[in-house]
C-alpha cells in the first residue's frame, strides 16, 4: 500500500475527478482543486482523500462522510467465512499465477494502481509484497488497504502516471465498464500493463451494486485498446455448478447459511474443472481474465469474432 495520507509518492499524480483533471492541493479541510471547480474542497475521511465526482457517481457525499467511508454493501469478513468459501469454491490459482507474470512485465520501481482493492483479492498479495513496486489502492469505501476513496469511472490520477493496473472482480460492479477501461487506458504509461478478472457465469453477489457479466470474447472486446498478452478462464463449469447449487438451496430454504452448506456438499463438482477441455470451459466458465499492454491501435470487429476460442460450432 502507498504511504498513508494524501501526500505520498503518488501525491503529485493526484487529480480532481472532474472533467478537466486539474491538479490538487492538500489543505486541512481536504484536497482543493487548483481550478476551483464545484467539487472543491474534496473531503478527507480518516485522513484519506475522497476523490469522487458525486454528481456522476453512485456514491453520495453526505452518506460517505456520515459513515466514515464505510462500504455501501454489508461485508462479512472473518477467517472462518473465508475458509468455508475457499472450501466450497476453491482457490483462484489462475490469479496467483498471473500475478507473477504481471509483476515480471513491470519495469523496475514500477507504479501499480489497484482498483477495487478494499479487500485483498487472490494473487494481489504478491504485488504488495514486492519491495520494488509502489502501489496506490482505491475503492468506493475505506479500508486498511486503501489509500483513497474514488470511483473508477473518473480515476483521480494524471495521464500516464502508472505502469500497471490491477482490477479484479470490479467491472461487474460498475455502471459503465467501458468508461472505466477507457480511464485505465488514460492513466497507464505508453507501455503500461493491465490485469483484469471479471465474472461470466456467476450469480449476483453484491445486490444492488452488481450490474454486468462478460463472455471471454466480450471481455477481450472491452479491452480492445490493449495488446493481448494472455486471456482465458478463471474457474470453470464445475465451479459454476457449485454457485448454482448454493443459490438454489438459499432460495429453496430462504437461507444463505443453507446455501453455504449446500455449496460445501456440492464442492466436489469443482473437480470437473480439471478435466473439461479449455475450449469447452471457455463457454461455461465462472470468470475470465485479460492480461494486456496499452496500445495505440484497437482490435478490429472482425478480429474480435475470428479470435473466438470456444467450442461452439467446432464440434
Amino acid at each position: 500500500m502507498g504511504d498513508a495520507g494524501p501526500i505520498s509518492w503518488f501525491g503529485e499524480a493526484l487529480r480532481c475527478p472532474c472533467a478537466h483533471r486539474a491538479a490538487l492541493t492538500a489543505t486541512p479541510e481536504g484536497m482543493v482543486c487548483t481550478r476551483a471547480c464545484e467539487h472543491s474542497p474534496l473531503p478527507l475521511v480518516d485522513g484519506k482523500p475522497v476523490l469522487v465526482d458525486f454528481s456522476a457517481s453512485v456514491l453520495d457525499r453526505a452518506a460517505v462522510l456520515a459513515s466514515g467511508g464505510a462500504s455501501p454493501v454489508r461485508r462479512r469478513g472473518g477467517a472462518l467465512r473465508t475458509k468455508l468459501f475457499d472450501l466450497a469454491f476453491g482457490r483462484n490459482r489462475v490469479a496467483e499465477a498471473n500475478a507473477k507474470r504481471f509483476l515480471d512485465l513491470l519495469p523496475a520501481g514500477g507504479r501499480v494502481l489497484i482498483i477495487g482493492g478494499g479487500a485483498l483479492g487472490a494473487g494481489v498479495d504478491q504485488v504488495y509484497a514486492r519491495p520494488d513496486i509502489r502501489t496506490v489502492t482505491f475503492d468506493v469505501y475505506a479500508s486498511p488497504l486503501t489509500d483513497l476513496i474514488a470511483d473508477g469511472h473518473a480515476i483521480p490520477l494524471a495521464d500516464g502516471s502508472v505502469d500497471g493496473v490491477w482490477i479484479q472482480a470490479v467491472l461487474e460492479h460498475v455502471l459503465d465498464p467501458w468508461q472505466v477501461v477507457a480511464e485505465i487506458h488514460r492513466v497507464l504509461a505508453p507501455t503500461g500493463i493491465v490485469y483484469a478478472e471479471t465474472p461470466f457465469l456467476q450469480h449476483v453477489h453484491e445486490g444492488a451494486y452488481d450490474f454486468t457479466r462478460f463472455t471471454e470474447s466480450g471481455h477481450r472486446w472491452l479491452f480492445r485498446q490493449f495488446e493481448e498478452i494472455a486471456s482465458g478462464t478463471v474457474l470453470g463449469p464445475g465451479t459454476v455448478l457449485v454457485w448454482s447449487v448454493r443459490y438454489a438451496a438459499a432460495g429453496l430454504f430462504r437461507s444463505w447459511k443453507a446455501g453455504t452448506i449446500a455449496a460445501l456438499i456440492a464442492s466436489p463438482l469443482r473437480l470437473l474443472d480439471r478435466v473439461i477441455p479449455a475450449r469447452y470451459a471457455i463457454d461455461g466458465a465462472s470468470g475470465v481474465f485479460f492480461l494486456g499492454r496499452r496500445s495505440t491501435t484497437a482490435l478490429s470487429p472482425r478480429d474480435a469474432v475470428r479470435r473466438y476460442q470456444g467450442a461452439i460450432g467446432r464440434g
